[in-house]
């Protein structure tokens, strides 16, 4: 997507050890504009497929997990949250995942009453890394037996193995920007991934 690389361009930057700095526009402070086209970016993208909710996880997700989900008619929106909060009943569908940025492997949690067994998800996240958070999503999804229709993502970090790796599984990957390595604090991009 060439308006979110051009952002990335000109106000992301890459830190020690794999770390893309994006907080200006996406995750920290959000460009609701840029985010509105991202939503509209992953409808195109997946307009061939039929989903039920978004499903996401907390935190840096959820805004484009809105965005999206107001794309397609105003589905819901389902995130997984981080721990397991007092909020949470016991009646949930848990998975642990590693955090990237955080250095610490997490349970992720939804509660089975908003997650309906046999429906249909698409995933949508921020990065993706390792695929951490996006297989604990599946998981999740594989719990309450519901299909994942595709798994969407505003960067891709492809100097790491989670995209290849979901691809390989099956799954329809679709990213919106691509950071192919990091040099010099510098983020070296590429276009997208569709599939």
């Amino acid at each position: 997507m060439k308006e979110l690389l051009e952002a990335m361009e000109r106000e992301g930057m890459g830190k020690a050890g794999g770390i893309v700095k994006v907080d200006m526009f996406l995750n920290h402070r959000l460009d609701t504009g840029l985010l509105v086209r991202m939503g509209e970016a992953f409808r195109e993208a997946f307009a061939g497929s039929v989903a039920d909710v978004i499903l996401t996880v907390e935190s840096s997700g959820i805004a484009v997990a809105v965005t999206t989900a107001q794309a397609f008619g105003n589905l819901p929106v389902i995130f997984a949250k981080k721990g397991k909060p007092a909020t949470l009943s016991d009646d949930v569908y848990v998975s642990r995942v590693y955090s990237y940025t955080r250095g610490e492997r997490c349970p992720i949690s939804v509660a089975k009453a908003l997650l309906p067994q046999g429906v249909r998800a698409l995933i949508i996240d921020d990065f993706l890394a390792n695929g951490e958070a996006a297989h604990g999503l599946v998981e999740i999804a594989r719990q309450a037996q519901a299909h994942v229709t595709g798994i969407g993502v505003c960067v891709e970090k492809s100097f790491q193995s989670g995209g290849a790796q979901l691809r390989r599984e099956g799954y329809k990957v679709v990213s919106l920007a691509t950071v192919e390595g990091i040099q010099g604090g510098k983020l070296l991009l590429a276009e997208g991934r569709d599939a």
